[in-house]
């Protein structure tokens, strides 16, 4: 059996094992990563022999960590890379190629139904009613998202808020706040099974699932990179901020809302907190800060939205579909128990 994982911003790992009783038999590590000395390979591999072929990632790791000198060096991989390959060879993780997603194309909703809508998808995948799904937000309004474990008075001046009509909403990820206006912003969410990111940190996860984001990206001729722990950026400036949850049964759930053109007084008159940021980067403008995909690529944004979309569909299969009456039922029933209910707005004062 035979599993391969990439590295983000790395090389590629390759594991060929045999299982014998439930054990690791014969394990024959590859890749065009770098290692010194030769005999370390050797040592990796042995280490491995004996393992059970349901141990965890980490299980794994620790192993082939245990078996390295301090002298050996890796280049583009380290032990979890190693473990992933081989949850991969004995298909207890997954690949982008194991699943078939779906690309849930919908108009414009509310910021309280887009929170909900998340929800609802990951629900839906943890139940087995849908696979893995891409999902491209349309905005109904403006609005600011706060993560969920942000202050509510901290993060939104509330004048400039109501001047603007600005919805403030709470999402189930942590990390930042985030300012969209309809037209103006492109927001995407995966919710994928956590067999994809099986043994991956949060960070590692990130730049994996951020990975063909930055290939679309750099495709529309814009040289985006990965900046951990959640940012997409191009030399011109920020271009994409990240968040993620993984629920308790293992699903994930990874959006990214990029900014297509940005007013950004407008911005800062509503979001305190973006005030500080600047501040504390030295830097006088949020427009050189936050540079929009508009002013970088000179396309409009129905035309990157598609260019995105054929770039995810060249790497993976990919079907149309729409919500289903279920879905939205589900959504507007999590939107009057949850999402805009004071309770969960105000969680964080």
């Amino acid at each position: 059996m035979r599993g391969e994982y990439k590295v983000p911003g790395g090389k590629l790992v390759a594991a060929d094992v045999e299982v014998q009783a439930g054990r690791l038999a014969k394990v024959k590590v590859a890749g065009d990563f770098f290692l010194e000395p030769d005999d370390a390979i050797e040592r990796i591999e042995a280490a491995l022999l004996g393992a059970s072929v349901d141990d965890a990632a980490a299980t794994l790791a620790d192993r082939v960590q245990h078996a390295l000198e301090p002298t050996d060096t890796l280049v583009g991989f380290d032990p979890g890379a190693v473990a992933i390959a081989v949850r991969r060879a004995l298909g207890k993780s997954s690949t982008w190629a194991d699943h078939r997603f779906e690309l849930i194309e919908d108009g414009p909703r509310d910021p309280y139904t887009q929170m909900a809508l998340d929800q609802v998808y990951a629900e839906e995948l943890a139940a087995g009613r849908r696979g893995p799904t891409l999902r491209i937000w349309e905005w109904a309004s403006n609005a600011v998202i706060i993560g969920s474990y942000q202050s509510w008075s901290n993060e939104v001046d509330h004048e400039g808020a109501a001047r603007h009509h600005v919805t403030v909403v709470r999402r189930v990820s942590g990390g930042g706040a985030m300012f969209v206006e309809p037209g103006n912003t492109i927001t995407y969410s995966l919710v994928v099974p956590g067999s994809l990111v099986d043994g991956m940190s949060f960070i590692d996860s990130y730049a994996f699932l951020d990975a063909w984001c930055v290939g679309a990206l750099r495709a529309l001729g814009i040289e985006a990179t990965y900046l951990p722990i959640n940012d997409i950026a191009s030399p011109a400036g920020k271009i994409a901020g990240a968040a993620q949850k993984r629920f308790a049964d293992g699903t994930v759930l990874h959006h990214v809302t990029m900014a297509y053109d940005i007013d950004a007084a407008k911005m800062l008159e509503v979001l305190r907190i973006g005030r500080e940021k600047l501040s504390d980067k030295g830097t006088k403008s949020a427009a050189k800060r936050v540079d929009p995909l508009r002013s970088q690529t000179g396309l409009s944004r129905a035309q990157i939205v598609e260019a995105f979309v054929s770039h995810f569909e060249s790497l993976n299969r990919l079907a149309r579909s729409r919500p289903t009456a279920a879905e939205l039922a589900r959504a507007e029933d999590l939107v009057r128990t949850k999402f805009a209910a004071p309770e969960w707005l105000h969680q964080v004062p």
